[in-house]
């Protein structure tokens, strides 16, 4: 919705202009990464947006590390409201030192005002090779309401 000429612009008007960031980090490890889809533990954000259609933004960084000298992968995934978002981010690490991140972003509207659930997820194709460093998986949401 434009602000229009002339128009008196509320306070809630003002506040809603602004982008807002929000951020969170796993809080303990996920070890091993389960072949089902699994939360991340910690890494969930409940934001509340006081517009329809408000816009979001979020990029979900995931440590993994193998466990075993077999070749594996693993996928680090973001929820919304309960239904998973397009694109994940994918990690393979063929040997048992191998360790590093994975990352991707996601972007979508939320189309009603309330509290919306962001969530990480992670999932390996393999359920005893890769675990998920908690407290090096990170997840950023920066939320864009319309006034």
């Amino acid at each position: 919705m434009p602000i229009l000429a002339g128009q008196i612009i509320t306070a809630g008007q003002l506040n809603r202009l602004q982008p807002v960031p929000y951020e969170v980090t796993g809080i303990s490890n996920l070890n091993p990464v389960p072949v089902a889809e699994a939360d991340v533990p910690g890494a969930l954000l409940s934001i509340t947006t006081l517009a329809a259609n408000a816009f979001f933004t979020a990029t979900g960084t995931f440590a993994f590390d193998t466990l075993s000298a077999t070749s594996t992968f693993a996928e680090g995934r973001l929820r919304v409201d309960g239904a998973n978002a397009s694109g994940a981010a994918r990690w393979s690490g063929p040997a048992a030192t191998d360790f590093g991140p994975a990352a991707q972003q996601w972007s979508g509207t939320l189309a009603a005002a309330g509290i919306h659930t962001f969530q990480l997820r992670a999932a390996a194709n393999s359920g005893a090779d890769i675990q998920l460093l908690g407290a090096y998986t990170k997840l950023q949401v920066v939320i864009y309401e319309v006034p």
